[in-house]
């Protein structure tokens, strides 16, 4: 194997030779073999067809004007056989229609006249087997890379395969951090990112890539709730004016520690805009209709649904009929009416197939005693505190790779 990874055969160089004349034949094989080629020389080109069946040969030499068949139409057999290997015509007729049938019907590398110059007949017939062993030498090198290209495509599943595990496990982590403090809506980030799929789905999101940017959006829109004290978060009655202005911080907050991470940065826009309104009552920037991100619009519908048909300590969940009733209620203001619209469109059977599917998991998470690591909570928390102490618009510094870790 040489250094460039391609095998460099020290291979016989093989010369077929064919004439139907007798000495020029063996005049021809004389020359060819003291130049060191292993030569099978053959008066009938019937003949010489069957020697290609039997072994390869890396260059053929023709005589033109044969009985039975040209040397033009025994090149062209021949190519048949063996593609790739060299072929030359050797014609004591000197005219142009000659040269042009056995260019077109053959391939044919060099036509010589008889009678030959035994250099010029030498050095063709050289530069005959360098091309065929360059040619052989590219074979193998595209094959090579071909045979890398395949390597390198599984290797790239691989890496994907494993980038999406770690993406699943890091966002697994930071929603597990809102569940550690606030039991009240346990889960809740699970089954409303997975409403928001299916509605996107219900509106002709197909794309896998936007499909993916709307769930992780979707799960972690509360995320900077983080940054909000316990005393504020966990309050059990209404919050007073100060604490409402530190709530509604939570949105530009969950922004901010999401921009530092690449593949979360389209997400975070609806992270920052989940609690904006249809008709530009909500906050924090007061975005009206379409100017709130699609993503946003969608959360927005698959939120309210979940709020409404989850139980709260304040009151007991209510059933499908009655969400879809409230939610048409608010179609115009609260929310997106085409957003709306789809959502009706979704069977009922879906909603509780989601749920379930999300209650399996938690069921599965109690019987494991997994319980989020703190050094997750307490990264994200320390990134939440210095963003609230600097009071910067800006993105916050946030060490993924610890996260990651």
């Amino acid at each position: 194997m040489s250094e460039d990874g391609v095998s460099m055969r020290s291979e016989v160089e093989r010369l077929l030779v064919v004439d139907d004349e007798g000495p020029i034949l063996h005049a021809l094989q004389r020359t060819f073999e003291a130049a060191g080629y292993e030569v099978t020389a053959c008066l009938d080109p019937a003949e010489a067809l069957d020697r290609l069946k039997e072994k390869a040969f890396q260059v053929l030499s023709a005589d033109y004007m044969m009985p039975g068949m040209t040397g033009a139409e025994f090149l062209a057999r021949a190519r048949a056989l063996q593609p790739e290997t060299i072929r030359i015509l050797i014609t004591a007729a000197h005219d142009f229609s000659a040269a042009v049938d056995a260019i077109n019907n053959g391939e044919i590398f060099r036509i010589l006249a008889k009678p030959w110059n035994r250099v010029e007949l030498l050095g063709t017939v050289r530069q005959a087997f360098d091309t065929y062993a360059l040619r052989e030498k590219n074979r193998q090198l595209t094959a090579l890379v071909q045979k890398q290209n395949g390597e390198l495509a599984e290797l790239n599943k691989g890496l994907e395969k494993l980038v999406q595990e770690r993406t699943t496990n890091l966002l697994d982590g930071m929603v597990a951090v809102l569940d550690y403090r606030d039991t009240e809506t346990q889960w809740h980030s699970r089954r409303v990112s997975r409403f928001t799929r299916r509605i996107a789905e219900e509106m002709g999101v197909c794309d896998e890539r936007d499909l993916r940017t709307i769930e992780m959006g979707s799960l972690l829109h509360d995320i900077g709730k983080i940054g909000v004290r316990d005393a504020v978060l966990l309050k059990p009655g209404p919050l007073d004016q100060e604490e409402w202005v530190e709530m509604r911080e939570h949105p530009r907050l969950g922004w901010a520690l999401l921009q530092r991470i690449e593949f979360l940065r389209e997400a975070s826009e609806i992270v920052l805009q989940h609690q904006e309104r249809y008709d530009g009552s909500g906050y924090p920037a007061g975005l009206k209709g379409e100017a709130i991100v699609v993503g946003a619009r969608l959360f927005a519908v698959a939120d309210t649904y979940d709020a409404i048909t989850s139980d709260r300590p304040y009151r007991r969940a209510q059933p499908h009929a009655a969400a879809v009733t409230e939610i048409r209620r608010v179609s115009g203001t609260q929310l997106d009416p085409r957003v709306v619209e789809a959502f009706c469109a979704v069977p009922e059977s879906d909603w509780v197939r989601i749920r379930g599917e999300v209650e399996q998991i938690s069921l599965l998470e109690a019987q494991w005693g997994w319980t989020p690591p703190r050094r997750v909570f307490d990264l994200i928390h320390d990134a939440a505190s210095q963003h609230k102490a600097a009071r910067a618009d800006g993105p916050l510094p946030l060490d993924l790779a610890a996260i990651k870790a």
